[in-house]
């Protein structure tokens, strides 16, 4: 990624449903915790893959329903497409690639003949995936009999079923596995490797990722059989592979402990956040913290004290001004005396708050320009501004924390509120 000038730190490819995203938890709880310890330790040296069997329709609609965080990179239709940054830029290479030995015609042709194939939405028909819903006991007969066919036709696929249900056809060079090799052969040749790879997943479709040479790899708790018995038969006494005691996003982050990689404490599971000490000063890891606060301080998750508002006001500068997505500057010690009114304003409410691609440059010696996404979620309605802050460490310590000197925010266009009156910070 040009966004790295080195190699990563880690590159975490993982799934999403029922992996990255846990669709039995309500209030996204593993998540949110996975989005504080990336935003506050990995975002400014490390990559994030999301690895998908959903087609770029379906991500998208995710992307409304959770608050995910922005990828530096998308692997979408079981691996069939590439794309890069906010913008999502299609790899070109990797389509040209898979055109190799594959004609989607033929493939629509023999599978029209098998009356046990009931054939996916229009979305997730992609132009080198054909997928299908296939009864469990009918799955092996039918992979074997279509692979026979295919291969006869002189077409090299691949067929993955997965989840108990799904049933994809693919160019035979496809597949997460074959596209995150695809990626590690990119990184090599710019001289970018990521020193750590972690693989995330829990289904069939999956078990390609855990085939790359010297990756580490996580089975979340929750697993399918269907991945559990291809690690019992393929890489049962494989170190780099763990099952994890945790769910989904939770699975992933003790899979970062288990393996030494990096930091594995969410900033969600520090109970008082003013305790917290670092060693340097951390522009990243300060956003995340504020905005935590932020949000425990509205769901009256921490005392009513003081000298939280004391504290608060030390890490705003005196002079320091805010400019609200509506337009208007306020003083920062004015924002922090109107948080002091909405105590518990939110409390028993559906109400998070996260921030995404918290990315710091060092301006100056004493001096940091932070960009970032800040998302708040209040019942059926998420909106979002885009921030740049200017973080100072000039005649403080590295335990007093940095002060904020100016804050500018802007609604993001897909986003923005139906009235801002609620929107504090």
């Amino acid at each position: 990624m040009d966004r790295l000038s080195e190699n990563a730190r880690l590159m975490i490819v993982s799934d999403l449903d029922h992996t990255m995203v846990d669709h039995h938890d309500p209030e996204n709880l593993s998540l949110l915790r996975f989005n504080a310890l990336w935003e506050a330790n990995y975002r400014s040296n490390s990559l994030l893959v999301f690895s998908t069997g959903r087609s770029p329709t379906l991500y998208k609609e995710l992307r409304k329903e959770k608050p995910m965080l922005t990828p530096d990179i998308t692997i979408m239709s079981v691996g069939t497409e590439i794309t890069y940054g906010n913008s999502m830029e299609p790899d070109n290479g990797w389509a040209e690639f898979l055109n190799q030995k594959w004609d989607r015609n033929i493939v629509s042709e023999e599978t029209s003949k098998i009356t046990e194939l009931t054939l996916q939405s229009k979305t997730e028909q992609r132009p080198h995936k054909v997928s299908f819903y296939v009864q469990k006991e009918k799955a092996e007969e039918i992979t074997r009999s279509l692979s026979s066919c295919l291969k006869e036709r002189g077409l090299d696929v691949k067929i993955i079923y997965s989840g108990g249900t799904d049933l994809d056809i693919l160019p035979q060079g496809a597949g997460k596995g074959k596209a995150l090799a695809y990626l590690h052969d990119k990184f090599k040749a710019e001289g970018k490797l990521p020193k750590n790879t972690l693989v995330c997943g829990d289904s069939g479709n999956d078990a390609e990722l855990f085939t790359i040479p010297d990756v580490h790899g996580v089975m979340v708790s929750n697993a399918m059989e269907e991945l559990l018995q291809w690690h019992a038969i393929y890489a049962k006494n494989n170190p780099k592979i763990i099952h994890a005691k945790e769910r989904c996003a939770s699975g992933i982050i003790q899979a970062i402990g288990h393996f030494n990689i990096g930091p594995s404490i969410s900033p969600r599971d520090v109970t008082d956040l003013s305790d917290s000490t670092l060693d340097n000063f951390d522009p990243a890891y300060e956003v995340v913290k504020f905005f935590l606060f932020y949000e425990r301080w509205r769901l009256a998750e921490i005392g009513k004290s003081e000298l939280y508002m004391a504290n608060l006001k030390a890490v705003c500068s005196n002079s320091g001004i805010l400019v609200h997505p509506s337009g208007i500057e306020k003083h920062l010690h004015d924002c922090v005396n109107s948080l002091r009114t909405c105590y518990g304003d939110k409390r028993g409410q559906a109400f998070r708050v996260w921030v995404d691609q918290v990315l710091p440059v060092q301006v100056g010696s004493d001096a940091w320009l932070v960009k970032f996404k800040k998302w708040e979620q209040s019942g059926g309605e998420r909106v979002c501004c885009l921030t740049t802050a200017l973080l100072s460490s000039k005649d403080v310590t590295v335990a007093d924390g940095l002060t904020w000197v100016h804050v500018h925010q802007t609604w993001l266009n897909e986003a923005s509120p139906s009235s801002s009156a609620d929107w504090l910070f």
